[in-house]
């Protein structure tokens, strides 16, 4: 499962966390503006907006997990097992593949308003990437600074939803979770309140009681709303290095730790966390081995290129001791 977010400082940021019980070998992967996507339903895009994000590279395509374009629009993908439903392909019928939506919003749009009006047009077609790698259930979450959007693809059709939160999680639905908020209506950052007894002295006996009742469990309707708490109370400075940090902390609050969520298929983690810098291109990362942020810069790259440039995730824990003389870790 996983967990998506936006924030605002003096730039806008967007990002998320992987939740999976294995990795696949995930690259940060900057596709130039050259880079000649071809479609399933026979178009080829030759030139469009670059775009940076991590993908799992398979026949020299990228599969987006999540990515940024150049103009600041970002969107990623989010399991949405049991409810998305996608078409069955008909001849003569344009579909567009679930794993080709990040590259065809992005490539085609610059503006959330632009990926609005591709999206209301856009039929998903229940197309696989191989057989090796069949398709995924997923929704989507898209924004830039002038804000966000969910995006399910149900038995009705494509929905499109405001996101007022800028947060996104797993299922349910997306007006599932909207709604779910209103039971948490009471929580506050600042102290409590005793309405119970007015006048008589009930005093805190400890900080943070005003968010007593903020869901603790992991699964995706809790996380939407300690991540949609947090996010909505978070205070940073506005500085690049405050900006980050202060989003990672906001990721961290929705983290899987290894053994604490077991599946017949492993332990689910928190494969990587992201935090993309949407304006100015540079996408941060960090992973469950090495919490230590790196980042790969877009602009750095030759963006009128044809091929696609792949920097491997850092899994390696790096640990520095500030008093060391000679002896490594």
């Amino acid at each position: 499962m996983c967990t998506a977010v936006t924030y605002q400082t003096k730039d806008h940021y967007f990002g998320r966390n992987l939740d999976l019980e294995f990795s696949y070998g995930e690259s940060v992967t900057v596709t130039p503006r050259n880079y000649a996507f071809s479609f399933r339903s026979g178009k080829t895009i030759a030139s469009h907006h670059a775009m940076i994000g991590v993908a799992y590279v398979q026949k020299g395509y990228p599969l987006y997990y999540d990515a940024v374009n150049e103009k600041g629009l970002s969107m990623a993908g989010l399991r949405f097992p049991e409810y998305a439903f996608y078409e069955r392909v008909e001849d003569g019928v344009e579909m567009v593949a679930p794993f080709e939506l990040i590259p065809w919003v992005l490539g085609h749009c610059g503006t959330l308003d632009e990926a609005r009006q591709l999206l209301e047009q856009t039929r998903l077609g229940c197309i696989d990437f191989s057989e090796a790698l069949p398709v995924t259930p997923l929704h989507w979450m898209l924004a830039d600074k002038t804000g966000s959007i969910v995006v399910e693809p149900l038995k009705d059709g494509l929905r499109i939803y405001e996101n007022p939160v800028g947060v996104l999680t797993n299922a349910p639905p997306f007006p599932y979770h909207l709604s779910h908020l209103e039971q948490f209506r009471n929580l506050t950052a600042s102290e409590p309140q005793n309405p119970l007894l007015d006048g008589m002295g009930l005093t805190p006996d400890s900080r943070g009681m005003g968010a007593i009742g903020l869901p603790g469990d992991l699964s995706s309707a809790s996380r939407f709303v300690r991540a949609a708490f947090t996010r909505l109370h978070s205070l940073s400075g506005e500085t690049e290095e405050e900006s980050i940090s202060q989003f990672f902390h906001i990721l961290q609050t929705v983290a899987q730790t290894r053994g604490c969520v077991r599946l017949d298929t492993g332990n689910e983690i928190t494969v990587y966390s992201s935090c993309c810098n949407t304006e100015k291109g540079i996408y941060y990362y960090t992973t469950y081995q090495d919490p230590q942020v790196l980042g790969v810069d877009l602009h750095q790259e030759d963006l009128d290129g044809t091929e696609l440039v792949s920097y491997p995730m850092e899994t390696q824990l790096h640990v520095q001791i500030q008093n060391a003389k000679s002896r490594p870790v």
